[in-house]
């Protein structure tokens, strides 16, 4: 409608104000023509009177058959000052074209001038008085018809008519065109918006083009793309979930069914079964935890931030798996640098410095090393927590962050992880608008480099202290 709207403006006044504009012009030049015409003549007249006389039919003619400029006039009518005709060559005084009001107002002293454009002919009469001392003793009246420039503007009409009717009619058909051409693709997006919805992740829109439409079609095949991988994801989450849940249950099960169904076992052997159970319902405990955790960051839920000093928190964690440490013989360095705050909450710290710490102990080598570092770079705080165990082989390298993912599941069951750990990191690192790395390091093992942002507060008290 608002391209029909504009098409229909522009026709309307193509076919109204250009015409009107040529007409106007064509007025204003007969106009400029007859009256010139008028004040010659009367001129002529009034220096052809001695006094202030009345014109009279000779002294009129004399003048007249003496301008060569008035073969030109289609018609001259010369009146005295009683309005009486004394020149009328045409004999149209009894005419329309000479209207008698007209020349009253010519005989008042005033200058009139009328035109019409009728039956493809313009038609302009211009009347002035013949002064003569300042007083009026005729009027002279001048009319021409011009048919040439009339069968000119009736044409120009015309064809303007003609090529708006066919403009039009373009436009209708265009307009036609494109609308089908637009509804097509919008049904067939919705097509695919439907087959979606049903399920069917793998089905693309086939849009070709440039145009917004196309670009609509290659984000809902980006869309579509994203959802069908969320819902593996989705489907591979809750499938390794279950059998990390399932796991320690049936364990429990079974160590608590060999109690019962066992009438005769002996106190010791309940206690190594109820130690096992407790160990289980541990491991079961710390999974649920870590899938809280991250359905915690999935769901972005804020939490309370504050100035938190990084290195008082890695102090406090090694200090918590110093134990561990000990009992797999593992030696725990810190290089930390003053100075590293950073803004968030307490829990998102603590889960990236335990849980990469941790890891590095639970997979090194009897005998090995786990080195922390901390510094600041800038605007950014750099935690870096080395280890000397066996590392990551290089197929493995791009699915070590990815959800239950272990590289050596037997060892990693033994050593008790649930291949969650590094997922909740690297969740919580984004969560802060941070980012975490892995590399193996040259001499053997990993290297994990955690990057978050300096808090405002202490690059501010850093600039004002080098100020």
């Amino acid at each position: 409608m608002t391209y029909f709207s504009v098409i229909a403006i522009v026709l309307v006044l193509m076919n109204t104000y250009f015409l009107r504009s040529s007409r106007d012009m064509i007025f204003a030049s007969k106009r400029a023509f007859v009256q010139h015409q008028a004040a010659v003549i009367a001129l002529s007249l009034e220096d052809s009177v001695d006094t202030a006389d009345s014109l009279t039919a000779d002294d009129v003619l004399k003048i007249m058959t003496s301008m060569p400029d008035t073969a030109n006039i289609t018609n001259t009518v010369v009146t005295d000052a009683e309005g009486a005709i004394v020149y009328d060559p045409a004999m149209s005084g009894d005419g329309e074209d000479f209207p008698s009001g007209h020349i009253q107002r010519a005989l008042e002293g005033f200058d009139v001038f009328n035109a019409k454009f009728q039956g493809g002919s313009f038609t302009s009469s211009a009347f002035t008085p013949v002064m003569k001392q300042g007083v009026v003793v005729g009027a002279v009246y001048v009319s021409d018809e011009d048919t040439e420039r009339g069968t000119l503007l009736v044409d120009m009409q015309s064809t303007l008519r003609s090529i708006s009717i066919i403009v039009a009619a373009c436009s209708v058909a265009m307009v036609a065109f494109v609308i089908w051409s637009v509804m097509r693709r919008i049904t067939s997006i919705l097509k695919a918006i439907k087959y979606v919805r049903e399920g069917e992740y793998n089905y693309h829109v086939n849009m070709r083009g440039r145009d917004e439409l196309a670009m609509l079609g290659d984000e809902f095949n980006r869309l579509t793309d994203r959802i069908r991988e969320t819902d593996e994801i989705r489907r591979r989450f809750v499938a390794n979930a279950s059998h990390e849940l399932k796991t320690p249950l049936a364990s429990i099960r079974l160590l608590s069914d060999s109690i019962l169904q066992n009438e005769d076992i002996g106190r010791e052997t309940v206690q190594e079964f109820i130690t096992d159970i407790g160990d289980e319902a541990e491991r079961l405990t710390r999974t649920t935890e870590k899938l809280m955790t991250l359905n915690r960051l999935d769901s972005h839920i804020p939490d309370e931030n504050r100035d938190i000093d990084m290195r008082e928190a890695v102090l406090d964690t090694i200090r918590l798996l110093k134990p561990l440490a000990q009992s797999r013989d593992i030696s725990l360095e810190q290089e930390l640098a003053e100075g590293c705050i950073v803004y968030a909450p307490d829990d998102t710290i603590h889960q990236i410095v335990f849980n990469l710490v941790e890891n590095a102990i639970k997979y090194n080598k009897p005998g090995g090393k786990v080195t922390v570092r901390l510094e600041s770079n800038q605007n950014t705080v750099i935690l870096t927590v080395d280890d000397t165990g066996v590392g990551v082989p290089d197929e493995d390298m791009p699915h070590i962050f990815d959800r239950f993912y272990r590289v050596d599941k037997a060892r990693s069951r033994e050593a008790g992880g649930s291949g969650l750990g590094l997922s909740i990191v690297r969740d919580a690192a984004r969560e802060l608008n941070g980012k975490v790395t892995a590399a193996r390091r040259a001499g053997g093992g990993m290297r994990f480099e955690t990057r978050l942002a300096l808090s405002v507060n202490e690059h501010l008290l850093a600039d004002d202290m080098d100020f």
